[in-house]
């Protein structure tokens, strides 16, 4: 009998454009899927992401059944429980996707080696982004740090690579393995309210990626620029989740959203394959300089003098700060594990220049409830507003939280939507509650300090200590 080959799959939870599934099928070989979760590493999955991966995998084994194959899914340390795994079932050759993450570019290559002493040839694809860390460097030779010029190079550059359709079918073995059942590995959250709001949100899976793919492109992506940055409206493609846990492939949106631009225009087309592009730069950042995901990429900043405050830390994270825009999406972001990007911005700004407290600790906690999380993006973008990254705004550029809120939430449709306690007020308070007038917050039956608390910071005050705090490590005191 023919020996079997094995596909391994990670971050690429699809069957189409899928190189590394294509070739084990070219192969010629029977094929074995299998999926292994090590929880044992840094940052695996938090509460949301668990809970999408439990769906995500329930999607995939389905797709793969509909294709004659099976999804075996195993536990333990990655590359001692691969191995293991092939060994088990006589395996031949691995197939997977690269990984770029330190750890599990780390992980890959120790599979790699372990596999090699046993005979067994491994076959590494790209896929899960649209082009090569190695491809993509300055006129110097080296990697970028600003996103601008790293995105003039990438369209510059050789398009990514078409996308492949998914294979017909995949050849099974005689026998297959024993498999883990997914329940029993207790991804989804224990609290039923948590889950409930994360279901009635999402639908994880392939076909959901391409069908919310096809909606944007055919409905909101005209207008993209004009409404990305609106809370209070349904401006964005909500993708992210799908592309963190590669149900769709960056190759294939890039092809389907220059179709689109073909057809209707491409001004907002293009305003949109920017932000694709963002989430590129960010994972090349993360391969160069594999330190961001925890330490700060610009030096100075590790003496900054940040502030130890869990009692404020909590309030944060349960959107209880006294500001409106940041609370509103503290609360969207629990109810449903994902936060509009304006209201991330505005809330990370509040925590690491209102409050002084790390970025890590505001990081961890996206991590834990974001089911995007994804290590490059949240490194990168936590690292952005703290103005410690490669491509940083500066750290003297505060976001005002009332401000930002009447900008882009003019109406107070987002706040009404989240902090129902404020629903009564008007559109010309409801970003400041502290400043509406008595009658005004009687008759919205808005009590402050009971119904929902006082600002815990003057933001004035704030910022001024927070670019105090920036001159120490100017003048290397902190």
């Amino acid at each position: 009998m023919t020996a079997p080959v094995i596909c391994l799959f990670s971050q690429d939870l699809r069957l189409d454009d899928h190189p590394a599934l294509c070739a084990a099928v070219a192969s010629g070989h029977p094929v074995i899927p299998l999926y292994v979760l090590d929880e044992s590493t840094d940052w695996a999955p938090g509460g949301a992401g668990r809970w999408w991966l439990h769906h995500s995998l329930v999607a995939l084994a389905s797709t793969l059944a509909a294709k004659g194959s099976r999804l075996i899914l195993r536990q333990g340390d990655h590359a001692a429980t691969i191995a293991a795994f092939a060994r088990e079932v006589g395996a031949s050759a691995i197939y997977f996707s690269r990984r770029y993450e330190p750890r599990a570019a780390l992980a890959q290559e120790q599979l790699k080696n372990a596999l090699i002493a046993d005979g067994i040839t491994c076959h590494r694809f790209g896929g899960t982004l649209l082009f090569e860390p190695e491809s993509v460097f300055t006129g110097a030779g080296g990697p970028f740090k600003v996103f601008t010029p790293f995105y003039r190079a990438c369209l510059a550059g050789p398009p990514p690579p078409a996308p492949i359709p998914a294979p017909d079918r995949i050849p099974a073995p005689g026998t297959w393995p024993a498999s883990d059942a997914v329940e029993g590995w207790r991804l989804k959250p224990s609290k039923p309210d948590w889950s409930g709001g994360l279901r009635s949100a999402w639908r994880p899976g392939e076909k959901a990626a391409g069908e919310r793919l096809a909606d944007f492109l055919a409905g909101g992506a005209a207008e993209y620029p004009q409404q990305r940055d609106r809370p209070d409206r349904d401006g964005t493609s909500r993708l992210s989740p799908h592309l963190h846990f590669g149900e769709i492939s960056p190759r294939r949106i890039w092809q389907m959203a220059n179709f689109a631009a073909d057809a209707g225009g491409r001004a907002g087309i293009d305003g949109f394959l920017r932000q694709l592009a963002w989430r590129e730069f960010c994972h090349h950042l993360l391969h160069h300089f594999p330190q961001i995901d925890r330490a700060p990429f610009r030096p100075e900043f590790a003496s900054f003098p940040w502030r130890d405050d869990p009692q404020a830390l909590a309030l944060w994270q349960k959107g209880r700060t006294g500001y409106p825009i940041v609370d509103a999406g503290m609360r969207q972001l629990w109810q449903t594990g994902w936060m509009h990007n304006r209201v991330r911005m505005i809330a990370a700004s509040f925590l690491v220049k209102d409050m002084l407290i790390p970025w890590q600790r505001g990081a961890e906690w996206f991590w834990d409830t974001l089911v995007d999380a994804d290590l490059a993006n949240n490194a990168a973008g936590w690292q952005w507003v703290a103005g410690s990254g490669a491509d940083a705004a500066p750290y003297f550029r505060i976001f005002n939280p009332v401000l930002q809120g009447g900008r882009f939430d003019p109406d107070g449709a987002y706040i009404r939507q989240w902090l129902p306690e404020l629903a009564a007020l008007p559109a010309d308070t409801i970003h400041a509650p502290w400043q509406a007038d008595d009658a005004t917050l009687a008759a919205a039956k808005v009590r402050l300090g009971e119904t929902y608390p006082h600002p815990m910071v003057d933001h004035g005050k704030a910022r001024d200590r927070a670019l105090a705090a920036l001159k120490t490590i100017k003048k290397g005191e902190g």
